[in-house]
């Protein structure tokens, strides 16, 4: 119970800071100058992995359906004018894509776990 509280902890600071970079008017710059794509894959590269750990009794579809949710609130948040941001429907369908591929992972692991025992 106290790994899941750990990774419970890390999801929600994980979360709050990709809602924080999305919203500011100008991200700082990162090394190697990544894309907008890259950066919205890799932030819910990490989500998803953190939320199965974080919540492992909930369904992979539920939280496939949150982070979908989460994705498209920011491209609403980033239409925004006085942000400066533009929304991309393509940035939500990365985040999307990005989330689905690390739960369909957990799922078959989880899946040919249970099979092997």
């Amino acid at each position: 119970m106290l790994i899941e509280r750990l990774f419970q902890l890390l999801f929600w600071s994980a979360l709050v800071f990709a809602f924080v970079m999305a919203s500011l008017p100008q991200p700082p710059a990162l090394p190697g100058d990544p894309s907008d794509k890259v950066l919205h894959v890799l932030a819910f590269l990490v989500l998803a992995g953190l939320a199965a750990f974080a919540y492992p009794r909930v369904r992979l579809v539920v939280i496939f359906l949150g982070l979908a949710l989460f994705g498209g609130a920011v491209e609403v948040v980033q239409a925004i004018p006085q942000l400066g941001r533009e929304p991309s429907w393509v940035d939500w369908l990365a985040d999307a894509a990005a989330a689905a591929a690390v739960l369909l992972a957990v799922g078959a692991i989880r899946f040919f776990g249970r099979s092997a025992r």
